[in-house]
């Protein structure tokens, strides 16, 4: 924040009085939107799905590709990455893991 030393300064009780009107804004604005943001959290929990809940009709549309020749499994994350992604070769370990 800018600081302009050339103006005018004002006292103490000036400045008091101002931070104690601008606590009392924020205040009201707190309480008066409070009640909004507990409506919102309600309606968005409702469209979440809890763990364990029933998906026995839900079908997964994910074709799943065998590792390629050009593609190692790390030692360490057990993700498969590409070769270029491989720093040593005894232990298979890529670069984010090394």
């Amino acid at each position: 924040m800018a600081t302009d030393y050339d103006a005018s300064r004002k006292s103490e009780e000036e400045q008091k009085e101002e931070s104690l009107e601008a606590l009392r804004l924020a205040a009201t604005d707190k309480d008066t939107s409070s009640g909004k943001i507990d409506e919102d959290e309600t309606e968005a929990a409702e469209s979440f799905e809890l763990p364990g809940a029933d998906l026995s009709n839900e079908e997964l549309s994910i074709e799943v590709v065998p590792k390629q020749d050009d593609e190692f499994t790390c030692s360490v994350c057990f993700l498969v990455h590409h070769r270029s992604a491989r720093v040593s070769e005894d232990p298979l370990v890529c670069r984010d893991c090394a």
